[in-house]
């Protein structure tokens, strides 16, 4: 997973790195949006600062001709909800004489497993539509992220891109520049579409910057920039609690100590025609009964999970541990849901022997499977029921 910059956000990081940016200053109330405006000189743009794609498309994005008019719309945008998103900040902008707009992305390639420099002469647009319409007018400069951009790669595609002398160096200096911040922070995406060129030069008209989650504890400066409404509130407050938690659309709990257990449990349930709501690894420390309580009280929070399945394999982990965890959940739980366990490895008898005894005095309903497959047949069947 990624962690998503806000748009202002992006801005102050590639400002900080010598990309330009367009002046500008973050608003949450109406007021303060007249003001900024005011110092800006009237004419400005305002954009909701919201984690989503398309925001122009969906009336997030305005332009103002006056202080007056910039309060009136701000005071239309804030509050307002942008593809489930609520608006709680407007970035205002000065307003920015264009005369070109061109595309220029860090990605990582998911099919050649290598990163890559996009870049078009065609920008303020969907890459992904500029790709379909006009295939021709995407760049593309793959590299060894051991040997990292090197300089001639970068000048041969701008030259086979036709850029004039005037743009050549200024195009080369932002794409290096996009780079070293792509690897500064160990980015999946950053980009900045559109670029544009107004008289006074190259300006990022708009920034985004996704960072790599599993690297943010090598960068604490971007971890307090992260916006709690880019999650739901599940996945808030798993990560509070240290929870390896996905939440997802589907009505079949997983729990597996392991993320390639979780991966696989997922797909099976899929493939035998039920949908996953959540993946939930559960790492280590299920040697404290208290961790895997935390899981399974935390996955039946959705109320959409019908049934959970639980799959463990306890090498270093005792049975008796987890189902004494699983036991203290399901007492403190107002819920009565079905569980699937497979329960594989050290005192599995006696884990079993627990939750069997457990089952009959509360009379709750938990299902006992030798395999995985057996486990997701009888999840999805459990999951139809309800």
């Amino acid at each position: 997973m990624a962690m998503r910059l806000h748009e202002y956000q992006a801005k102050r990081i590639f400002s900080k790195h010598g990309i330009r940016v367009p002046k500008g200053e973050i608003a949450e109330t109406p007021e303060k949006t007249r003001e900024i405006a005011q110092k800006l000189g009237g004419r400005v743009v305002l954009k909701a600062q919201v984690l989503v794609g398309g925001r122009g498309k969906a009336g997030g994005i305005k332009k103002a001709e006056s202080p007056d008019e910039a309060e009136k719309i701000a005071s239309q945008l804030l509050g307002s909800m942008i593809k489930g998103h609520k608006v709680e900040k407007v970035l205002v902008e000065e307003a920015l004489d264009i005369k070109k707009e061109y595309y220029v992305g860090y990605i990582i390639d998911k099919n050649r497993r290598t990163p890559a420099i996009i870049f078009s002469k065609i920008g303020g647009m969907d890459i992904e539509e500029v790709a379909a319409k006009h295939p021709e007018e995407i760049h593309r400069i793959y590299f060894d992220p051991l040997w990292g951009l090197q300089d001639y790669q970068v000048r041969t595609a701008l030259f086979k891109a036709g850029f004039s002398k005037e743009e050549y160096s200024e195009m080369f200096r932002i794409i290096k520049t996009l780079y070293e911040i792509a690897f500064k922070y160990e980015a999946e995406l950053a980009e900045i579409n559109p670029l544009v060129i107004t008289s006074n030069g190259f300006v990022a008209a708009d920034a985004r910057l996704n960072v790599d989650d599993n690297a943010l504890y090598r960068h604490p400066e971007l971890e307090s920039l992260r916006d709690a409404t880019e999650v739901d509130d599940l996945e808030r407050e798993a990560r509070l609690k240290g929870l390896n938690y996905v939440r997802l659309s589907g009505e079949i709990g997983i729990i597996a100590n392991g993320a390639g257990l979780a991966m696989t449990t997922m797909d099976l349930i899929n493939i035998m025609g039920g949908k996953p709501a959540n993946f939930l690894d559960t790492g280590g420390g299920l040697a404290d009964p208290t961790k895997m309580k935390m899981c399974l009280e935390h996955v039946i929070k959705d109320e959409n999970v019908k049934v959970v399945f639980i799959n463990i394999f306890a090498e270093i982990t005792r049975c008796e541990k987890v189902a004494e965890g699983i036991i203290l959940a399901l007492e403190e739980t107002n819920r009565k849901i079905p569980l699937v366990i497979k329960l594989v490895g050290t005192n599995e008898e006696l884990g079993k022997k627990m939750l069997r005894e457990y089952a009959e005095r509360s009379n709750a309903e938990i299902h006992f499977v030798d395999s995985v497959e057996e486990g997701a047949r009888k999840a999805v069947e459990l999951s139809k029921e309800v």
